[in-house]
């Protein structure tokens, strides 16, 4: 772009751009593993990145276009207005290019982020274990300084996309007399490389976007650490923050109503736009759609760039799990018989189907709701905070799952 482009200037060249480009993502079906998915994703990151779009606020020597938030509004802005292109990227670009961004070297800058940010490499963050979930802090996974490497051994869970990522951003604990969170630290590590086995997980609705992952010797150099030794807590929390905001509020700003939109149009297929209960139904997802998308749009107008998002981002998280669970018995209502048992062919009541089972997930990724609901009221609200037991205690004397 012009360093001179005014932002009405940026603002119709996004518009032009979106409207060539933003068509509606053509996949090959099925793909239970998301890989046909990401790759159409990909594809259209890299238009985005061939046109000066993408990364508007970083630095242009990491790939960026080094505008001010007032531009990234912008785009957010006419993006909401399109279809949505990038959804398989959105741990890459939600989470590991803003923490590579602000902990990151300048070297490790320099190395990842311009691939990550126009789409040619994808990232994925790992934190769950399968004895530690909600309670990160108690994780496992453990990674020993041998010489000018680190040697990495554990497991990890519920990873999306691992198997089609090229790296992960992963925390691991580094010292265990201390405790547990303050002896956690946070690495950069190739997924393909060796000691590094995924494995998928079988969904309820027919996909395997999630895998868990055994890390056996895995060696890493000394500079994959990203951020402070022993200082993993803070960014696995940052991550976290700018998890729940990507979950909460997307990759586009405005007022922005995706699932009631396609309720209604489904509704209307199978003519039921003047059954009161269901019309009922459908305004109730709409407003709160509605206030969603209000929330989102000031959640990203309390963030400065380039710093950590607060514990807001947790609000419109929650706003997604109650709309996600709202939509479950519409869904099913819409769909009727033919919702939990669809003939071939029936693409309707089989997507109907499939955003039923799909819509527990949100109840749980990213933080369950009740992870949700002790960090608004003591973040956002200032309430007391629950009793913790294990506070002080060296994680070497904690007895915890395995």
């Amino acid at each position: 772009m012009s360093a001179t482009e005014t932002e009405e200037e940026f603002r119709a060249r996004a518009k032009e751009f979106l409207a060539e480009h933003a068509t509606g993502l053509k996949f090959e079906l099925p793909d239970p593993r998301g890989a046909n998915e990401l790759e159409a994703c990909k594809a259209f990151q890299q238009k985005v990145a061939d046109a000066n779009l993408a990364g508007i606020t970083y630095p242009t020597e990491y790939g960026g276009q080094g505008l001010d938030k007032s531009y990234d509004r912008i785009w957010r802005e006419e993006y909401a207005k399109a279809n949505d292109m990038t959804g398989q990227l959105t741990i890459s670009h939600g989470m590991c290019v803003p923490m590579l961004s602000e902990y990151g070297t300048d070297e490790q800058k320099a190395k990842y982020l311009p691939d990550a940010i126009a789409g040619r490499t994808v990232w994925c963050q790992m934190f769950s274990e399968p004895g530690a979930g909600s309670d990160v802090a108690s994780l496992q996974s453990k990674a020993v300084l041998d010489g000018d490497e680190w040697t990495l051994n554990g497991q990890k869970v519920w990873t999306t996309l691992a198997h089609v990522s090229d790296y992960g951003l992963i925390v691991a604990r580094t010292d265990p007399e201390v405790s547990k969170h303050a002896g956690l630290s946070m690495f950069i590590i190739k997924m393909d490389q060796p000691g590094v086995e995924i494995r998928p997980i079988h969904q309820i609705d027919g996909g395997m976007h999630f895998n868990e992952i055994f890390f056996t010797d895995v060696r890493l150099p000394k500079d994959a650490l990203i951020g402070d030794l022993n200082n993993g807590w803070r960014l696995a929390t940052a991550m976290l923050m700018y998890e729940r905001v990507a979950i909460g509020t997307g990759s586009s700003s405005g007022i922005k109503t995706p699932t009631s939109d396609y309720l209604m149009k489904t509704a209307k297929k199978h003519g039921k736009t003047d059954d009161h209960v269901t019309r009922q139904a459908l305004m109730a997802i709409y407003m709160e759609e509605t206030t969603k998308s209000l929330v989102s749009m000031r959640t990203r107008a309390e963030m400065k760039a380039g710093k950590t998002p607060g514990p807001g981002g947790s609000l419109g998280k929650l706003h997604g799990a109650k709309i996600a669970r709202m939509t479950r018995d519409l869904a099913m209502n819409l769909g009727g018989p033919a919702g939990a048992a669809w003939i071939d062919g029936d693409e309707i009541t089989q997507r109907l189907s499939q955003t039923t089972l799909r819509s527990f997930g949100a109840n749980i990724a990213g933080g369950t709701d009740e992870i949700q609901k002790n960090i608004i009221g003591d973040r956002v609200l200032g309430l007391p905070r629950d009793i913790s037991v294990d506070k002080g205690v060296p994680f070497n004397e904690l007895k915890v799952s395995s």
